[in-house]
């Protein structure tokens, strides 16, 4: 049986909303901690196909602004990739991988009621 799949950084306070969400609404789901496993590069660049690297990119958060101004120079996918997998927190969070092969990209309560069963 296929399962959501929950893409991040444990102790980010966006996917500790997700995670409280999903157990508020007894949604079932694994969890693919950055930190700890890290970044399966295959999967961030099928992301990247479908949803576009500026989508994945937090180009708010404090990792990415800590970055060198020729660091924070991304002008393409592969570029984008190499980032993110050098430095997982740049990922925009939660990253979630639903049963029935949704992509959802970020905390948003309405988006996950529709996609999150």
């Amino acid at each position: 049986m296929a399962t959501n799949t929950i893409y991040g950084i444990k102790n980010c306070d966006t996917m500790k909303k997700a995670f409280a969400w999903c157990e508020e609404h007894g949604v079932a789901y694994e969890f693919h901690d950055y930190k700890k496993q890290g970044v399966p590069r295959d999967r961030l660049v099928a992301w990247c196909q479908t949803l576009g690297w500026k989508t994945l990119l937090n180009t708010r958060g404090p990792t990415f602004r800590k970055l060198s101004p020729e660091q924070q120079d991304i002008g393409t996918q592969s570029k984008a990739v190499a980032t993110m997998l050098e430095f997982p927190s740049a990922i925009k969070r939660p990253v979630i991988e639903t049963a029935s092969g949704q992509l959802l990209v970020g905390f948003d309560p309405a988006m996950f009621a529709s996609f999150l069963k």
